[in-house]
Formats: C-alpha cells, structure tokens, sequence
C-alpha cells in the first residue's frame, strides 16, 4: 500500500463511519480495487487506526458532550448526563460480548469477503428505507432501546453492514428523535473504538513498522479529517429525513459488489 492508496483508503473511512454506508464494507471493497496484498494482521492493523482516527473525530465534534458524560457518570447522581452515560455503557454489552468470544471468527471476515460485503449492504440499505419512513416523535432513548440499539451495533460489526446506518435505522425504528438517534449512534461507539484500540496495542495485535508507520500515518489524517466533516454533515441529512439516497446508494453498491464476486472473483 502506498501514501496514495493510504489518503483514499482514510477519505473513504472518515466519510462512511459516519454515513450510513458501511465503512468497514467500503475498505474491504477499496482493498480489493487496490489489489491489497498485505497479510491480515497488517490490514487489521489499517484499519483499527482508520477506525480510532474517526473516533477521535466524533470526540472533537461532541466534546461538549463527552465531558458532560464523564461528569455526570462519576457524580452518582440521577440527572440527565448520569442516566445518558449508563444508556450508553447498557448499548455496549452486546458489542463487547461479541467482540471477546468471536473476536478470531469476525476478523477472518475481513479478507476482501467481497460476496458477504454485497449481501450485507442491501441488508444496510433495507434498514435506512425503512427508518425513513418512520414517522419522528420527540421520544428518548431509553435503557431498553439502548439495549436493543446495541444489538445492532453489535450485528454492524459484520462488514457491509453500517453502524451508524444501523443504529439510527434501530432507533428511529423505535421511535427515538431523529437528532437525538444520531447523537447516541455517535457517541456509543466512541468507549468501544477505544476499547478496542487499547487492547489490541497491549496485546501486541497493532504491528507498527518504519516501513508503514507513515502510510499509516497518512491514513489516519486523511480519515480524521473527512471524518470531522462526514459528522456534521450526517446530523443535518438524519434531522431532515434524508436517509433514502443512502438506501439506493446501499442498494446499488450491494447489487454490484454481489455481481463482482459472481462473475470475476
């Protein structure tokens, strides 16, 4: 891989974390267009820096937030910013249950699977079609849904399907504000990207080089970046009901992905 490939390969993370396109299915796609050579534990390794550098993006855009969180979680009060953080440690369970015991299981699906890729995303794009159809209430995420909700972040785990397309959809399904469905999808993820990064590097899966430490490095600004910009843009396009190009997009690229594999893989 080299710096090229690297910026668009992070371009293309930083804009589907957070679009409801699937960002792990898009990088799977990328690598097989590239013709990624790389063995799996340095692809795996691209990619949980791809993943931390949009983390970060989404720490940056609702920083407000997250420092209201961690205040009120260590308060032992029962006000909003206390009850919002257990909702989000509640949405993590099945997340972190499935990420420990299928952890080899799920990382085998990321070696240009390009069939489950296709497959996955028109599940994605079904998920947005509905969603959009719902009908928005003023209604709050409340510990069950945030359950419910972390059930599909847990299924987006699998590439093809998108987490933020998932997750708003599951919300938005159950009646959640549409405002406030992004702002929880945002922000559940962000302790399990975390998570995940902190025990991959202390349990020596992240393999840094001098060989590709900059490419990495590349990697990880351009997906920061797109990733800033991705954010806001999402939370305008849930707000005003728009998630149904994404469900054609979703559509489109699913159809091609499934020929692709079919016919020339």
């Amino acid at each position: 891989m080299n710096y090229l490939e690297a910026i668009i390969l992070g371009i293309v993370q930083g804009l589907t974390e957070f679009l409801p396109v699937s960002s792990s299915g898009h990088l799977e796609l990328a690598k097989v267009i590239f013709g990624d050579n790389s063995v799996p534990k340095e692809s795996l390794t691209f990619t949980v820096v791809l993943h931390f550098a949009t983390a970060l993006s989404t720490l940056v855009i609702f920083r407000k937030d997250v420092l209201e969180i961690i205040k009120g979680l260590f308060q032992f009060k029962k006000n909003e910013e206390f009850l919002f953080s257990v909702k989000i440690i509640i949405s993590m369970i099945p997340a972190t249950v499935i990420g420990l015991m299928f952890e080899e299981e799920l990382e085998a699906f990321f070696n240009g699977n390009v069939l489950l890729v296709g497959f996955m995303l028109l599940i994605t794009g079904l998920l947005l079609f509905l969603a959009d159809k719902a009908k928005n209430t003023n209604k709050n995420v409340s510990n069950l849904n945030a359950f419910v909700i972390g059930i599909s972040q847990a299924i987006a785990m699998l590439p093809g399907i998108s987490r933020s397309g998932a997750t708003i959809s599951t919300s938005v399904l159950l009646g959640v504000d549409r405002s406030k469905a992004a702002r929880f999808s945002f922000l559940m993820v962000v302790p399990l990207i975390l998570g995940k990064v902190a025990k991959d590097f202390m349990g020596g899966h992240i393999n840094f080089s001098d060989e590709n430490f900059g490419v990495m490095a590349a990697g990880f600004i351009a997906a920061f970046i797109a990733g800033l910009v991705a954010c806001n843009w999402m939370i305008s396009l849930v707000k005003n009901s728009k998630l149904y190009y994404f469900s054609v997009y979703c559509f489109i690229v699913g159809i091609i992905a499934i020929a692709y594999a079919y016919f020339y893989m």
